[in-house]
């Protein structure tokens, strides 16, 4: 999370006066107080609302969810015939899209430059994953010449004056000799060409993830409009980051004006304000949050959150959902139906859930399987392995392509409607495990590893076609590593857990043949281990021999 610090002065003449029922509704809001000073309050602002990382953000927001602020539109200014920027193909290698605007109109001085500033860096270290995903540049509008080109050139020949440094450097020796450079260069790293923005006149504005011109990159009191882009590698990404600063620059009193990006033959206008349509059932609402709510009152609290609403097709007609909600287009956070019972219940007010007691009588106690896990690890841990956690979610490529598997079509479970790449339920955490020696490569070795997780299997006999199995694999990578090695950490392993087994003959996909063993429990198979096949170290980039075993651990709790 990040930690928002707003002066306490300007808070209060946004919101009111601060006392302990604003700081209990600033916990409740979701963004809970982590320090405060007679002049300073910080908070918490979790990754899904970059929204509020700012005081104009944060005060839009808070100050519908106390019932005070109305749901604000933006509206985008027609551009002028010379607001364009030109995306040329010899960026696509490098970082491939941008989105941008131009805001006029704003009043600027120390403190709001600051903002601003804070706004941005927070965005990148956040929203941005430190400049990988979005890099954010601000520039004063009186010292460009527009229209604006976005392409890539070799290092060698990128020459300007970056901000804070005395003098005019190549591109390379940004990376080498600018504090920004040397922080930011393994963004760049292993690139022919970088990119850059240039205006009209050939003056370079920016060396996008890197660091603005001093030039024409440098925003000053005198400063009145601004060109604002974000460079990296998701439009969908670069979007939702231009909407939150061109809102935020509106409620500082900018106008915003759209801008022609021309992308090969693909023409559009940035940014796009409007709303993201998204249906909502009522009775999915009170179902999840047990509560009786008619259709206004859902309506109601949903504005509380800055979200409109409009009548909904419903059962009866082509819908799914009797309300439609309007939801911002600076909001990230609005993926599935779900989040928007989330902010229902944020305007409802978690203190104003009634606790109710279950009518059951249970006895709670832990279950076999967990008791087994724990085990395993302990285990595991006290031979100097080290505990990994991926995501159940994969790619195509990772989960089966890159371990040598070629029929996986009729095995692998497809994500519909995925909101990243990745869209395939993972079948197996041997392949997990060589993704993550892939992305270690440059740590130190040996590098012993384990997980325990689910993967997922068809099933037509199960509720969902889809079967979840507990899984154990260990992957071990070093110059020295082999069957041998694994084999003695399954044989402790097992009897550890006073489990009988024996390893026959096998082979896997992924595996060297001859070097991958089956093992059993009472006759029945749960796995395998050996040594993996160098096309798969290849393709990895992973430069020692790496040996693995994986199994099933419902197995070794229910043999039969």
């Amino acid at each position: 999370m990040t930690i928002l610090t707003l002066n306490k002065k300007e808070l209060e003449e946004k919101i009111g006066k601060i006392d302990d029922k604003i700081r209990s509704k600033i916990d409740m809001f979701g963004t809970p107080v982590d320090d405060e000073s007679d002049s300073e309050i910080s908070i918490e602002v979790f990754p899904n609302r970059p929204d509020l990382l700012s005081l104009e953000g944060f005060c839009r927001g808070f100050l519908g969810f106390l019932g005070k602020g109305k749901i604000k539109e933006y509206r985008v200014e027609k551009p002028d015939r010379d607001f364009k920027v030109v995306i040329d193909k010899s960026v696509k290698k490098v970082r491939p899209f941008t989105s941008c605007a131009i805001v006029k109109g704003i009043k600027f001085d120390e403190k709001r430059i600051l903002e601003v500033i804070e706004l941005q860096e927070k965005l990148h270290g956040s929203f941005g994953r430190n400049r990988k995903k979005v890099a954010i540049g601000i520039y004063p509008l009186e010292e460009i010449k527009l229209p604006i080109k976005y392409y890539a050139k070799k290092p060698e020949e990128i020459k300007f004056r970056p901000l804070e440094f005395p003098r005019e450097i190549n591109g390379r020796q940004i990376l080498s000799q600018h504090p920004k450079g040397r922080d930011y260069a393994e963004l760049l790293a292993g690139c022919d060409v970088f990119p850059i923005f240039e205006d009209a006149e050939g003056s370079i504005l920016s060396m996008p993830p890197i660091i603005n011109s001093e030039k024409t990159g440098k925003i000053s009191n005198s400063t009145k409009d601004v060109f604002v882009e974000c460079s990296g590698f998701d439009k969908e990404y670069l979007d939702k980051a231009i909407n939150i600063i061109s809102c935020a620059l509106s409620d500082m009193g900018g106008k915003i004006y759209g801008m022609e990006v021309e992308d090969g033959n693909d023409k559009y206008l940035s940014p796009n304000l409007e709303s993201e349509k998204m249906e909502i059932e009522v009775e999915y609402v009170n179902r999840n949050l047990g509560l009786s709510l008619d259709d206004v009152e859902v309506k109601g609290l949903l504005g509380k959150m800055g979200i409109g609403c409009e009548k909904g097709k419903g059962k009866e007609g082509k819908g799914k959902g009797n309300l439609v909600a309007l939801i911002p287009a600076y909001r990230n956070d609005i993926l599935h139906e779900i989040d928007l019972v989330e902010e229902v219940a944020i305007a409802y007010g978690y203190d104003n859930f009634e606790l109710e007691i279950p009518e059951i009588s249970t006895i709670g106690e832990e279950s076999r399987i967990s008791i087994m896990k724990n085990k395993i690890r302990e285990i595991l841990v006290g031979l100097g392995l080290l505990e990994i956690s991926t995501f159940h979610l994969s790619t195509k490529e990772k989960q089966f392509k890159r371990i040598g598997v070629k029929e996986f079509k009729d095995r692998m479970i497809e994500v519909l409607d995925s909101k990243t790449e990745n869209n395939v339920l993972r079948d197996s955490l041997f392949a997990q495990t060589i993704m993550v020696l892939s992305e270690n490569s440059d740590a130190s070795y040996p590098q012993r590893i384990f997980e325990i997780g689910k993967v997922f299997r068809l099933d037509d006999g199960s509720d969902v076609g889809v079967r979840e199995v507990e899984k154990l694999c260990v992957t071990l990578c070093s110059e020295s590593v082999g069957f041998t090695e694994v084999r003695q950490i399954l044989d402790y392993l097992m009897r550890m857990l006073s489990v009988s087994y024996e390893v026959r003959e096998g082979s896997r996909e992924g595996f060297i043949e001859g070097r991958v063993g089956e093992v059993f429990v009472e006759g029945k198979s749960v796995g395998f281990l050996g040594e993996v096949k160098p096309s798969v170290l290849k393709n990895g980039r992973i430069g020692m021999p790496v040996a693995s075993v994986e199994i099933g651990v419902d197995e070794l709790i229910y043999p039969k």
